[in-house]
């Protein structure tokens, strides 16, 4: 436990278990909704966000989460007004965020693409203070949302004819959903990193799911895989040397694949007992014949 001697570690583990919190959380809705890969693309246009903050001389942080609900509300308009080309404009709108970015970083002065790299993938020695504090905000902003209106982004999640129907707002929930996975981007980025950020929004979900089918029960497994391998990937780099974004991802997909490999047998063992409670039909010969059933001569 020597590591919690440094106050760079401290800072460290506090980003890493509020982004373990944070992105299973967002992922959850983002999975039931078939955008699996939104977080990638918000990733994208966060680079222009982290350029233009080292070109303005303002917070990374702040002006990427700025520029990430930006880019967030427009990819959700897209996906309402431009059902047909709609594929063309989010791509043009991914690639010119990560052109921006590098664009803006290398305008800046003394800037260069090397600044870039520990928002890319992350960093564990470059988590100021000034981080801590933003993202403490962020991620407060991220738990009130999700937890908080849970019932309704989880009906809007699953069905949105039938949301609008019983009366939800359900353009306003998703533009809310959008805005919270933009928010926690840019509350991982500066510890998985922005490139990887989806895999952590994601496949703790996916993992969840193979030992649940309720959605309680998948958001709680989601949230533990999640702080547990964020923790655990810190750790890890500290006494490794390894980049802490790469190994907290490589973690979560190895909870992936050991929850799979246990759920298999589990649920062939569910499969035979459910089969087992079964009733078990009467055998032929014992079978009322439906010719006396229908004239009533069952029982003379």
């Amino acid at each position: 436990m020597d590591f919690l001697d440094y106050a760079f570690m401290q800072r460290a583990l506090l980003a890493a278990v509020l982004v373990g919190i944070t992105a299973p959380a967002v992922g959850i809705y983002l999975v039931q909704r078939r955008q699996a890969l939104m977080g990638d693309g918000i990733g994208h246009v966060a680079m222009t966000g982290v350029g233009l903050g080292f070109l303005l001389s303002w917070s990374p942080v702040w002006m990427a989460t700025l520029i990430s609900v930006l880019g967030a509300v427009l990819m959700e308009l897209i996906r309402w007004y431009g059902r047909t080309r709609g594929d063309i404009a989010l791509a043009m709108l991914f690639y010119g965020g990560m052109a921006g970015g590098v664009m803006f970083i290398n305008l800046a002065p003394g800037g260069s693409n090397a600044n870039l790299t520990s928002y890319l993938f992350g960093s564990l020695s470059t988590v100021s203070q000034s981080d801590v504090t933003a993202i403490c905000l962020l991620a407060a902003f991220v738990v009130l949302v999700t937890v908080g209106l849970r019932r309704q982004l989880f009906a809007v999640s699953q069905d949105e004819e039938f949301a609008r129907v019983t009366g939800l707002p359900v353009r306003a929930l998703n533009l809310l959903t959008a805005v919270t996975a933009a928010v926690t981007v840019t509350v991982a980025m500066r510890v998985v990193g922005l490139l990887l950020v989806s895999a952590l929004m994601v496949v703790p979900v996916a993992a969840a799911q193979q030992l649940s089918r309720s959605f309680a029960a998948t958001f709680a497994i989601a949230v533990a895989i999640g702080v547990t391998v964020t923790i655990g990937g810190t750790v890890t780099s500290y006494y490794q040397d390894v980049p802490p974004g790469a190994t907290i991802v490589l973690l979560t997909i190895g909870a992936f694949v050991v929850l799979t490999g246990l759920a298999t047998p589990l649920a062939r063992r569910r499969a035979r007992a459910a089969a087992a409670a079964r009733p078990v039909p009467d055998p032929a010969e014992c079978a009322i014949p439906a010719s006396r059933e229908a004239d009533g001569t069952v029982g003379v």
